[in-house]
């Protein structure tokens, strides 16, 4: 039975979305110096301390002033860091508006340069990956604003980062929900910030154009269960925000995970059987798991959802 201090939980991370006013944001205290922003249904994260703030992704473009006031509720201090988990336009779309606007318009002194003086400024940290999809798109496509691309990249599996006395640990997982996915891990706080390897809300969301796979979000997913520790009988303990929906613990993973093995061993089968898409998406892989993560519109629905992952395991 899950304690009910986690329940009373999960009860405000539900209500915390906007439902009848689409321009509220607000902010869920999760543990440590960690807050869970919701802004359109998409989560940002954030670290406060006396050495700024941190955001782990940006809100929507159009929500920039009021996610600020958001945040200054709960911090004067400026911004210092965001770490964009992916390139999505949910995710980075508002790295431009944070950058403008979150760092305090105050000068600081350069070290070693007496009575020089510069602006702060607010870094953008980031896969190498989210840096070269934001610069060169596809063809036909406009490349995002230089303001809201990473200030500073990493290429290898992981980079590291200490703030407002903790240790932020940035993973790299390939070829997930895209090539350029990172997970955000507060190891005092004790709490991971998932992106879009992890969604409540919906099947994951698998981008083949910008390197993408299902077994890479398999493998996101178990990275996450190996960090992940719960505190009593699989609840509590180590919290996981997830790039859509409500606060989560380790079970809650652990049930996805399962889910998304499940349709992909289903997917599988029905490939070495020789069977075309048509023949798949005929065949409902997902069907007990419809009425809990399906969808029938939108912008991922389950028929996309299903197609990605046949291209994916076809490859």
């Amino acid at each position: 039975m899950r304690r009910r201090s986690l329940a009373l939980v999960f009860l405000v991370a539900a209500t915390a979305y906007p439902q009848g006013n689409p321009a509220d944001v607000e902010v869920l205290p999760v543990q440590g110096n960690v807050y869970m922003l919701v802004a359109d249904g998409g989560n940002v994260t954030l670290q406060v301390g006396r050495n700024g703030v941190l955001l782990v992704d940006t809100p929507p473009p159009h929500r920039p002033d009021t996610a600020l006031a958001a945040i200054r509720k709960l911090s004067d201090q400026p911004i210092r860091y965001v770490i964009n988990t992916s390139v999505d336009a949910d995710h980075a779309g508002g790295n431009e508006g944070i950058a403008r606007t979150g760092a305090l318009p105050s000068d600081i002194p350069l070290v070693n340069t007496p009575g020089a003086t510069a602006k702060e400024s607010v870094q953008i940290l980031a896969h190498l990956n989210v840096l070269n999809r934001m610069s060169v798109p596809p063809k036909g496509q406009a490349p995002a604003p230089s303001a809201a691309w990473p200030t500073d990249t990493y290429s290898g599996s992981d980079k590291e980062l200490y703030f407002n006395g903790e240790g932020i640990q940035m993973m790299h997982i390939p070829a997930a929900h895209t090539d350029g996915d990172t997970l955000v891990y507060f190891r005092r706080s004790d709490v991971i910030s998932a992106g879009d390897l992890f969604l409540t809300t919906g099947y994951p969301v698998i981008d083949l154009q910008r390197g993408g796979s299902l077994q890479g979000v398999i493998a996101g997913l178990n990275r996450i269960l190996d960090l992940a520790i719960p505190a009593h009988h699989e609840e509590g303990g180590t919290y996981v925000i997830p790039g859509h929906g409500r606060l989560c613990d380790e079970f809650d993973v652990l049930e996805y995970r399962d889910m998304v093995t499940i349709v992909r061993d289903r997917i599988q089968a029905m490939i070495r059987k020789g069977m075309t898409l048509e023949q798949v998406q005929a065949a409902r892989p997902t069907l007990d798991y419809d009425p809990r993560y399906g969808a029938t519109s939108g912008s991922w629905t389950t028929a996309m959802f299903v197609e990605a992952a046949y291209r994916s395991l076809k490859k």
